[in-house]
Formats: C-alpha cells, sequence, structure tokens
C-alpha cells in the first residue's frame, strides 16, 4: 500500500552562491524521493532558503541593494542550481513568505502565552557563522569556532528565552528508546552527550538595534525571532500543519537530511519545540558528514574553500557529479572533494557503464542488425549472473531511506558493471561472431550482457535519472514510470539504435583546468 513519505534538506542561507555541500545535500534527498517513487509510495521532498538572521543582513548591507531585491535574487540561485541537478522538489520555502511568517508568530504567541518564554539578561560567546552562542567547551584549543575558525564576540544583551532544561530528560528518553532515530548511530551518542549536562535556556530572539532581518515578536515589536527557532518550523509550516488534514500522515515519515554542524539544533531544540507544540519528532535525522576541500577543513563560503557545482556540471554533467558525490559521501565521517577527484569519478562511469553500454549495442548492431536476441535460450550460469545482480538490487531497495543504503546502492551499480564488462571481456563475443557454430552462444552472451544493463540502469535512475533513462531508452524500454522492476529477461526482440557516449571524452582543457 502506498504511504507518503516526507524528506526534507536544510534551509540554505542566502548569503553567499550555493556550493557543493547545499548540492549534495539536496541531491541525496532527491535521490531519495526517486527510491520512494519506485517503491510505489507518494513523496514529497521539501528544500529552500533562509532568508534571515544577521549573515544575511549584513551580506545584503555589503552589496547595497534593497533587501526584496537581494534575498529573490540570491534565493534564485539557489532555485537554478537544483534545476540544473534535476531536483525533482515540491516545496521550495522562503521564510520571507507571509505564509510562513504567520505560522512562526502563531507559535511564538502561543508558546508565550504558557509562559514558556521569559524575558532576562544574558552575556555569552557569539559566533555570527554559526548564528549560535558557544559555550568555551565548544571551542577549538585556540579559542576558535571549529567550523568558522573565527574567535567568538562577547555579547550582553536583554533577550528572551525558550526554556530547554524541563524537556531534556524526555528527550533522552525519545532518543535511548528509538535508537533508529539519528542515523548513524554515533551521532545519536553526540547528542546524548549534549544531553548529559543541563540545558541552557534556548535564546529565541535578536534585538533590532543588531539585527533587522527577521519575523517580529509578536508580543515585542522590539526584537526579531533567532533565526533557527524561524527556520526550523518551516518543516511544517510547509505542510501547513494545523489546516493539513493528511499532516499526521505525512509526518509519520517525515525525514531530516542534515549536516552535522546543524545536529545539535535538529536533534536537541527541534524535537523540544515540537513537544512544546504538541507534535512528535520527525520520524528519522539522517545526518552526513562534511565536504573536506583544499586546505584539508570543512568546506565553507566564510573560509572561501568552496566548489562551485555549477561549474563541475559545466565540466562533466549533472549525473557524473551526482554519482560522485552520492558515491563518496558514506556513514563513517567526512570525504574528500576536488575537481582532480570529480574528474576521476568522470572516467569511472565512463569505463564502466559508458564503456558496457556502447561496446555491447555497437556489436549487437554490427552482427545482429541492431536487433535484441531476446528469443535465445540462456544458459544456467548466464541467469544465475543476472540472477545475482538483480537481487542485489532488490536487497538494496527493500531498505529503509539511510545514507549508507544509498551509497550501498552507488557501490552495487559500480561492482556489477564491472562484473559485467568482465563477464563480456571473457566470453569474448567478437570472437564468438566470426563463428557460425559459436551463433547461439554469441547471442546468449549478448542478451545478458544487455538484460544486465538494464537492471543497472533501472537502478541507477535515483542517482543518475538522465543517463539511466538514456540507457533503458536505448534498450527500447519506456522511462515514463521506472519502478522497482528487477525481473530478468524481460526485454524484446526489438530493432535498437546506437546512442551516443553516454560519458564523452572530456575536452583537453577541462583536464587541464
Amino acid at each position: 500500500m502506498s504511504q507518503y513519505t516526507f524528506i526534507t534538506t536544510p534551509i540554505y542561507y542566502t548569503n553567499g552562491a550555493p556550493h557543493i555541500g547545499h548540492a549534495y545535500t539536496t541531491i541525496l534527498a532527491d535521490a531519495m524521493k526517486k527510491i520512494e517513487q519506485m517503491k510505489g509510495n507518494t513523496p514529497l521532498l521539501s528544500t529552500g532558503t533562509d532568508e534571515h538572521g544577521q549573515k544575511n543582513q549584513h551580506s545584503c548591507e555589503k552589496i547595497g541593494k534593497p533587501i526584496d531585491v537581494f534575498l529573490e535574487e540570491q534565493s534564485a540561485l539557489f532555485k537554478n542550481l537544483f534545476n540544473r541537478l534535476n531536483i525533482d522538489y515540491d516545496f521550495f520555502v522562503r521564510t520571507s513568505a507571509a505564509s510562513h511568517k504567520t505560522i512562526v508568530s502563531r507559535i511564538l504567541q502561543n508558546l508565550y502565552d504558557r509562559g514558556l518564554i521569559i524575558k532576562k539578561n544574558y552575556e555569552g560567546l557569539y559566533c555570527e557563522g554559526c548564528e549560535q552562542f558557544k559555550k568555551k567547551c565548544d571551542l577549538d584549543e585556540n579559542g576558535l569556532c571549529p567550523d568558522h575558525q573565527v574567535k567568538p564576540k562577547v555579547i550582553s544583551e536583554e533577550n528572551y528565552f525558550f526554556r530547554l532544561e524541563p524537556y531534556r530528560q524526555w528527550l533522552k528518553e525519545y532518543i535511548t528508546n528509538n535508537p533508529d532515530w539519528i542515523t548513524p548511530r554515533n551521532y545519536a551518542k553526540e547528542v546524548l552527550s549534549m544531553l548529559e549536562e543541563p540545558l541552557e535556556d534556548l535564546c529565541i530572539s535578536r534585538p533590532k538595534s543588531r539585527v533587522w532581518l527577521g519575523i517580529e515578536l509578536p508580543f515585542d515589536k522590539n526584537f526579531v525571532t533567532y533565526i533557527w527557532f524561524d527556520a526550523l518550523i518551516n518543516y511544517i509550516s510547509t505542510l501547513d500543519w494545523e489546516n493539513n488534514e493528511k499532516f499526521e500522515e505525512i509526518w509519520k515519515n517525515s525525514y531530516h537530511l542534515l549536516a552535522k554542524d546543524i545536529l545539535k539544533p535538529h536533534c536537541v531544540y527541534w524535537p523540544i519545540m515540537l513537544k512544546a507544540i504538541g507534535i512528535p519528532p520527525v520520524h528519522r535525522c539522517i545526518v552526513h558528514g562534511y565536504w573536506i576541500g583544499e586546505g584539508g577543513i570543512k568546506m565553507s563560503k566564510s573560509l572561501g574553500n568552496v566548489v562551485d557545482p555549477n561549474e563541475v556540471i559545466d565540466s562533466i554533467g549533472t549525473d557524473a557529479l551526482r554519482f560522485y558525490l552520492l558515491n563518496n559521501m558514506n556513514s563513517t565521517g567526512d570525504a574528500p572533494i576536488s575537481i582532480s577527484l570529480l574528474l576521476q569519478g568522470y572516467r569511472i562511469l565512463a569505463n564502466g557503464l559508458g564503456n558496457l553500454q556502447m561496446r555491447a549495442l555497437k556489436i549487437l548492431d554490427k552482427n545482429l542488425n541492431g536487433i535484441i536476441p531476446a528469443e535465445v535460450e540462456l544458459t544456467n550460469d548466464d541467469k544465475k549472473l543476472l540472477q545475482d545482480i538483480s537481487d542485489s538490487f532488490k536487497s538494496i531497495y527493500a531498505q529503509d531511506l539511510s545514507l549508507s543504503m544509498v551509497n550501498e546502492l552507488t557501490n552495487q551499480i559500480t561492482n556489477a558493471c564491472s562484473l559485467v564488462n568482465g563477464y563480456f571481456s571473457s566470453e569474448e563475443p567478437w570472437i564468438l561472431a566470426k563463428d557460425p557454430s559459436k551463433s547461439n552462444r554469441f547471442k546468449q552472451v549478448l542478451k545478458t550482457t544487455l538484460e544486465a544493463l538494464s537492471l543497472i540502469a533501472t537502478a541507477a535512475y535515483p542517482i543518475m535519472p538522465k543517463i539511466s533513462k538514456e540507457v533503458l531508452n536505448s534498450l527500447n524500454i519506456p522511462t515514463e514510470n521506472i519502478i522497482t522492476d528487477f525481473n530478468i529477461e524481460k526485454l524484446k526482440s526489438e530493432k535498437i539504435k546506437v546512442p551516443e557516449p553516454l560519458f564523452p571524452p572530456l575536452e583537453k582543457k577541462v583536464l587541464e583546468n
């Protein structure tokens, strides 16, 4: 029976251009959505831009444009990139939208009326890059924010606070009783360690004298809402939770995708906020590591070590980028990225999937007039090869959504291409084609190779949607509604045409750059 699945990315700051980190999380969400579609479910994907806060304000002031123009242009950078990445999103959130502001204001007023928000003076270490107050234990040995490599400023001011401590024990028990709520599990242990000590009250406002770009507090016009309190609510404002009769059905299968630097807001602040509102926690938080750029540290716009995804798309194409990112980030930690590594990943695809398709279709076109020999009976060994590939993909698609599942899928695509290329080479069909007495075996080898190619292309759809459809179309397999059909021997005796290479040789200037 079909069920809803709600998959979210964080909403991204508009203070700069999107980078590979933004691209990866959104591609991961899109791949998961396509997996759910193939399984017959009804997935919804939400992404977008976070358009409030001090960083966005400072960027706007530096450029000198009207705020509405600045936010519109910056948000469009993300939307345009996601369109180039073939992201099939259902919701593109903008926190400057009136509908979102209304829901945030309503929640704030509700919590304030119930005495859960109080006003007091506070002094603390504030990192503008994180837009969070930090404890000394959060800093590195030099007293710097480990993510932004800057020393937080000491800020003393009067603000409004939301009490977290009354919910700490509940959250500890929830995480303990739901061990898969945060995956990979090492991040659950990290959150539990945060909950060992009493939680400080969460500052949920900023004075307009310091930050004017935000949602005004409904009970005090001199303050705007803290950007994280505002942004996290997008996950339910998107669904119009109070008026959506299907909200509970959708929310019970919800997945938040996030990088590890925003673990605390999503896995401490957010579940407590939801508990106070009366909504259960998200079904699962899927956490990934950092992309390590030049200099050996996390990519960051503020550090200037980012890889521009638009430039990568121009060089190697969208699907090669999608495959590299989904294949190289795993559940064990961080992952390196550079132009040279991306080019290496392109060559792996060209030598694997690209080579497999082209050599099989060319020899088919040359010797059998391009007609697939679907009528020939395969040997038991051929059938076993196909069945093993089929079973491996069925096993992966039967898993629940996770980072390791997607990573396992990309690995199996690579392994299957290598296996079938090895089979094709060892059977030497170019020699079989010259011996009339080996005609039947020649057809068996070609049919086995093409059947395997169809299985690989089907499995690859969430990872490389354009390439997947090109391969399936080359085998005359319809691509209007790709499902988890991993049955073997489904090709028909139809004529095909040899297409253009999936991964053409890169121009010399690309390799040199």
